[in-house]
């Protein structure tokens, strides 16, 4: 599944079959890997992919234009999706700890 490079999209922490996916903590350490340490040496998630919540379940949500800045992890964010049949939702955003739908 490819979205549009310009859409946003959220992976919500709920498989296929309804049930939570594990560890608690998955959304925090995909995000880890796509994060970097800044001068503060202190990590920081990247401004394209972060971690929160979505409906009071774990998300991971995707800026769509990080496609045109780093197709492999695009890529990679949605094979992990997919591998663990994580729900994908196209069109919604995090907006300053508010969630918008497009």
């Amino acid at each position: 599944m490819r979205f549009s490079s310009n859409t946003p999209f959220i992976i919500v922490g709920i498989t296929g079959d309804g049930t939570r996916f594990r560890p608690s903590d998955w959304a925090e350490r995909l995000c880890g890997v796509l994060s970097a340490f800044g001068a503060e040496k202190k990590m920081k998630y990247s401004p394209y992919v972060s971690p929160g919540q979505y409906k009071a379940e774990k998300a991971v949500f995707v800026d769509g234009r990080f496609y045109e800045i780093e197709p492999m992890a695009y890529r990679f964010i949605l094979n992990f999706a997919q591998d663990n049949d994580l729900q994908l939702i196209e069109g919604v955003r995090r907006n300053e700890n508010k969630i918008d739908t497009i």
